[in-house]
């Protein structure tokens, strides 16, 4: 498959670009087999975009998994082993989302 049209970060240039076949591309170019796990984080990650119109930061994308999927699944370690090394950034990127305001 041939990815989209990417920024020098790997982050979709066009939104619409943006499928699970991609989403699969973007990962193994990051060294992350997509999991069941990934993808209820994504969704999430992608009903917090639609919800806000921007991507969530470290913090706002914990809480917000906190409160959707619970305790368990709303910390920063969970999060971590899902999306190293910066899980706010890597989880946006793989869902086709902009890079989100304040995270380096």
């Amino acid at each position: 498959m041939t990815l989209p049209s990417v920024d020098k970060d790997g982050y979709l240039l066009n939104l619409n670009d943006w499928s699970p076949e991609v989403a699969k591309s973007l990962a193994q170019a990051e060294n992350i087999e997509l999991t069941e796990d990934h993808w209820e984080i994504i969704t999430l990650v992608k009903a917090f975009y639609q919800e806000f119109d921007l991507s969530p930061t470290s913090r706002a994308l914990v809480r917000y998994v906190n409160q959707h999927l619970g305790p368990e699944k709303g910390r920063s370690i969970y999060l971590q082993t899902l999306f190293p090394p910066q899980p706010a950034l890597m989880v946006s990127k793989l869902a086709g989302l902009p890079r989100p305001a304040n995270c380096f």
